[in-house]
């Protein structure tokens, strides 16, 4: 493997490798063989595999990352070894950070390469040559330099602070050209980066002054911006402790909603996307049901476009899990608009579980009946493969039959002709069991009355 061939030319370290096996054999034998092994025998153990683990592996690294392999553009023009922390400086040029502001701090105001007088000292992380030195590392079957490792752990330096800080100043301040350029770097940080989600965590103004280019009326005015800012909404709600933050900060739900229906695709994709996932706790359940959010997504839904379509059903779906955002949803237009989709055979799995939810709201079993829901449903029970949409598909069913005693006529017409119910009551999953059982001792029920009567 790659990762010893660079040790084992070193006599010194080999000595040192065969001597720790060695040790470990022993040590091993031991604790194997004896039944009651000292203590510290197994703390031995552990400290000699440890030390051979460093030889064979960080020093390994260490000597791959100096080595005259490493391509000349991943290697900091200051130090001459690859860049564990790249970072642009105004002039243009990367840099490893612990190298520039070492420069810095000395006291120039310069580029290092260029001798460009700098214009400010704030240093922008450069996260495609980051990216391009980590698909480096892993090709060669090297670990992730120290700083990179940092980042994914949220480690949020001095550094970062103040570009953030400067990143917020540009969209507060600057031209419609520097808040986009604030807000589109905004938006790659806190994609990849949970130390930025993190930082709009600490301040109550963070957020608020992330929407200031985004004037209520007026948000679509520059559709990139607009697009760069919400998506920036969306990574930030990613995070656990921003979603109560971020849907509680006044301006954002009204601003996503109003991108549910402006801007470029991909600003209403995500605009749902960040609802679905604020939605995630059931107080932000409640409060963008209230804001009235259910019905510009389901205008979204009804528009049908391919790329926002599984983001709309996913917030809707979470939404409706609390009651009384069914009885907004079904109030908004949502079944006609659902049933007309299944119909269509599009994204049927996801809507039959939006639907299976409504159906227990009295006005949504009604529309169903008025829409002609039983057929398709019944279609879709004898044309399906997938177990869960028979489910769902006999859950609703089944709400038809208890609160509609009029479409009952048309379950035991297909019962009649293809035994639709009875197979599923046999071969479905448990609750398909139940509910198609349910349907049957419902229409046994109402043929005993009629011939009662």
């Amino acid at each position: 493997m790659a990762k010893t061939g660079v040790v084992e030319t070193d006599p010194t370290v080999v000595a040192k490798v065969a001597e720790l096996k060695k040790e470990l054999k022993r040590l091993v034998k031991i604790i194997v063989e004896e039944d009651e092994s000292r203590t510290e025998t197994f703390d031995q153990a552990i400290e000699a595999l440890s030390g051979l683990k460093d030889l064979k592996y960080k020093k390994s690294l260490s000597l791959k990352l100096d080595a005259t392999a490493c391509p000349e553009q991943f290697r900091c023009p200051l130090s001459n070894k690859l860049m564990r922390d790249p970072v642009i400086v105004s002039s243009g040029q990367t840099y490893d950070r612990p190298f520039i502001e070492k420069w810095l701090k000395e006291g120039n105001r310069t580029c290092p390469q260029t001798q460009q007088v700098l214009s400010q000292t704030v240093l922008t992380p450069n996260l495609l040559v980051r990216d391009m030195i980590s698909q480096w590392c892993k090709n060669q079957g090297i670990e992730l330099p120290d700083s990179f490792r940092d980042a994914q752990e949220e480690g949020i330096t001095q550094s970062d602070r103040e570009y953030f800080e400067s990143l917020l100043e540009g969209i507060l301040s600057g031209s419609v050209s520097e808040q986009t350029k604030a807000a589109k770097q905004l938006r790659q940080l806190t994609k990849r980066m949970p130390s930025f989600r993190a930082l709009f965590g600490e301040s109550l103004d963070a957020i608020p002054q992330l929407l200031v280019p985004l004037t209520p009326g007026q948000a679509s005015l520059h559709p990139d911006l607009q697009e760069d800012v919400i998506t920036t909404v969306l990574n930030l709600s990613i995070h656990d402790s921003n979603k109560k933050l971020v849907a509680e900060t006044p301006e954002v739900i009204p601003l996503l909603m109003e991108s549910l229906t402006s801007g470029t695709i991909e600003t209403r994709s995500n605009a749902a996307a960040a609802l679905f996932t604020l939605s995630a706790l059931d107080s932000n359940k409640a409060l963008i049901g209230k804001s009235g959010a259910l019905k510009p997504l389901i205008n979204l839904l009804d528009e049908g476009h391919p790329l926002a379509m599984k983001d709309v059903a996913s917030a809707i779906f979470n939404l409706c899990i609390m009651h009384e955002n069914k009885a907004r949803a079904v109030n908004d237009g949502a079944v006609k608009v659902i049933l007309k989709k299944i119909k269509n055979h599009i994204l049927v799995d996801e809507l039959l579980a939006i639907l299976a939810m409504l159906s227990s709201h009295q006005k949504a079993v009604d529309e169903m009946g008025d829409l002609g829901a039983v057929q398709c449903l019944l279609s879709i029970i004898r044309e399906s493969s997938c177990g869960r949409n028979k489910e769902n598909c006999v859950a609703i069913l089944y709400s038809i039959c208890i609160n509609d005693r009029t479409k009952c006529k048309e379950i035991r017409a297909e019962e009649s002709a293809h035994g639709t119910i009875s197979q599923l009551a046999k071969n479905g999953t448990s609750r398909a069991k139940r509910k198609a059982n349910g349907i049957l001792e419902r229409l046994k029920k109402t043929a005993a009355n009629t011939h009662t009567a």
